[in-house]
């Protein structure tokens, strides 16, 4: 078949039979059709010569400090959501927790402790106790009522037999748990009691049963509460508010009350634990003065109110006025004698403490400071061990006789 010049010229041009590229009618649109500056140069080739607007430095985007503000808005309300035990993801999943067994074993409980500390429990009580309506508490009234677990009276609302045998349960297992956790934990004081109150509802008698044996059936929580035994057997309650002493008197700490934590805490912050003994300054209608340890304290009276003693008829000298010095506070190149670990060290820390062969009469020197002063190493029975401030303040030293530095 004959080829036309015309197409042989189309192959030659192109190099094959393809069509060629199409080009733009005379009705294309152009910028210079759309400018009017008669230039025929494609609308589309022409875009990149217009360089892209500068970007504001008051952009929302860029902007720095904007940035910064949203950022913290977003932590903060991560915060708010997710925050440990505090948080409104935990609040939620606690108060699904608390089911209605729960909040019988918690007014069984609260009666318990209302008849102890001779008062009567009430609906108003329990509401408050709980923290639920009035419409609520009169309904787990009437379900423990129903259950034979408790009665109202005209003075109030009391126990039965059967209702005081399973509060003395959900007690057994509260103190054993704190004392568990005391012992075997690195869980601060102040939160024994909260976590302490989402076990006991767990437990049952047999694994309550099982802790105790397993810790060597304690007698004591860590607050100096007495434990029931396994048959809800309880030493008879001793002691009195230090409210109740008058200046002058003496008294040695048998308990610490763990409610409110607010006030709990600031007890432990002054150094305050059970079996120190006192002696009463000063008391007034907004102040209470006693010396411990060698040190006073001043405490407000609903602080004081917190605090359990047996009267002693006299005080010991040694207990009330000696000053207690402790490891903290020698200085590199000193030696000291251990005088004791001082009550607010308990559980895991005491015994870590005694495995470095911390006891009464053991002589220990300080070397050196770290670069941010804390911890210090202490050359401890022939090993340096560091060891933060909070730890060596809970060793009681005195100042040591004359020890040869190979001694030291």
């Amino acid at each position: 078949m004959p080829i036309s010049r015309e197409t042989a010229s189309s192959r030659s041009r192109w190099g094959s039979t393809s069509a060629p590229p199409v080009k733009p009618s005379s009705s294309s649109t152009t910028f210079a059709d759309e400018l009017g500056t008669g230039s025929t140069t494609p609308a589309t080739s022409r875009i990149s010569c217009f360089p892209s607007p500068p970007i504001s430095s008051s952009d929302p985007m860029t902007d720095p400090a904007q940035n910064l503000i949203v950022f913290a808005l977003i932590v903060a309300a991560l915060a708010i959501l997710f925050w440990p035990k505090r948080g409104l993801v935990a609040l939620v999943a606690s108060h699904l927790r608390v089911t209605d067994r729960v909040r019988m074993e918690d007014t069984l409980k609260h009666l318990y402790k209302a008849q102890s500390s001779g008062r009567i429990g009430s609906i108003e009580s329990v509401a408050g106790a709980l923290g639920v309506p009035r419409s609520k508490a009169v309904r787990l009234v009437a379900k423990l009522e129903s259950s034979g677990l408790m009665q109202t009276t005209d003075r109030g609302l009391l126990l039965s037999a059967d209702g005081r045998a399973y509060a003395l349960r959900i007690v057994r297992s509260h103190r054993l748990w704190e004392r568990f956790l005391a012992d075997r934990t690195g869980l601060t004081p102040a939160d024994w009691h909260e976590e302490a109150e989402r076990q006991e509802h767990t437990l049952s008698p047999e694994q309550a049963e099982d802790l105790s044996a397993r810790m060597g059936h304690p007698r004591y929580d860590p607050h100096g509460d007495p434990i029931p035994t396994d048959r809800l057997e309880l030493p008879p309650a001793a002691g009195v508010a230090l409210t109740a002493l008058v200046p002058g008197q003496a008294g040695r700490i048998v308990h610490l009350e763990d409610e409110p934590r607010e006030i709990y805490q600031h007890l432990v912050d002054q150094g305050l634990a059970p079996n120190m003994e006192i002696l009463v300054l000063s008391t007034g209608p907004d102040r209470i003065s006693f010396r411990g340890d060698g040190r006073d304290h001043d405490l407000e009276p609903i602080e004081a109110a917190n605090i359990t003693v047996v009267p002693l008829a006299v005080p010991h000298p040694a207990a009330v006025d000696t000053v207690q010095h402790t490891l903290a506070e020698a200085e590199p190149g000193q030696s000291v004698t251990v005088a004791g670990i001082s009550p607010v060290c308990q559980g895991r820390q005491r015994r870590r403490l005694l495995d470095l062969g911390v006891v009464v009469g053991t002589t220990i020197r300080a070397e050196f400071r770290s670069a941010t002063g804390n911890p210090v190493a202490y050359r401890i029975r022939g090993a340096l061990i560091a060891l933060r401030k909070q730890q060596a303040e809970w060793i009681l030293v005195e100042p040591a006789a004359a020890v040869s530095e190979g001694a030291a």
